[in-house]
């Protein structure tokens, strides 16, 4: 960019440059270029069934680890309140069913895992939940994760004091001890 001063210390563009703003007035701006590594903004496409329909992934490549951990955790949840309802549900149906009170409950946990399953696939693919999960694996990939030989000495120093700890409330323990047996409040030694 060329400018020039003048004598009283002012600054003014060159004329060059007076002509290119001149012609930057009357032609449109081009859009702003899009950042590098940047995805452009999603965009909309219109289908026969009102979007991509319910078994699609939102942002499928986008979150992997953070999508399988709640998975993992969905999954552990739905498989002990299918154990609890495997070892109850009989029971409760003693009195309806008979015999058949625990193939009945089966019956029933399956058709509750199975909305279950679908309730939690629907969560988290919904754009907010699943954009949470995508923003957080991306932060995770962001952790400065503490090497092994800083792991073992922060591990050392916990077990130190711990002992430490455990060691001075021992001797406190034995010192009020025998202070309060000596006074007369404690009517047996502590050892």
């Amino acid at each position: 960019m060329a400018s020039i001063v003048k004598n009283d210390k002012s600054i003014e563009p060159a004329d060059d440059e007076k002509e290119q703003d001149r012609s930057d007035e009357t032609e449109p701006r081009a859009e702003p270029r899009e950042e590098k590594g940047k995805a452009p903004p999603p965009v909309a496409t219109a289908t026969r069934g009102g979007g991509d329909g319910f078994f699609h992934i939102y942002k499928s490549g986008q979150g992997y680890w953070t999508r399988m951990g709640t998975v993992l955790g969905a999954a552990l949840i739905g498989g002990l309140t299918a154990n609890f309802l495997y070892h109850h549900m009989p029971i409760w149906l003693q009195g309806v069913a008979g015999a058949r009170a625990k193939a009945i409950a089966i019956y029933i946990i399956a058709g509750l895992l199975a909305a279950f399953a679908l309730v939690v696939f629907w969560l988290m693919n919904k754009p907010t939940n699943a954009d949470f999960l995508i923003a957080t694996d991306s932060e995770m990939k962001k952790v400065n994760w503490t090497s092994r030989k800083e792991l073992i000495g922060s591990t050392k120093v916990v077990i130190l004091f711990m002992f430490l700890i455990a060691f001075m409330l021992f001797s406190f323990d034995i010192i009020f001890g025998y202070l309060f047996y000596f006074m007369g409040v404690l009517k047996s030694r502590p050892f």
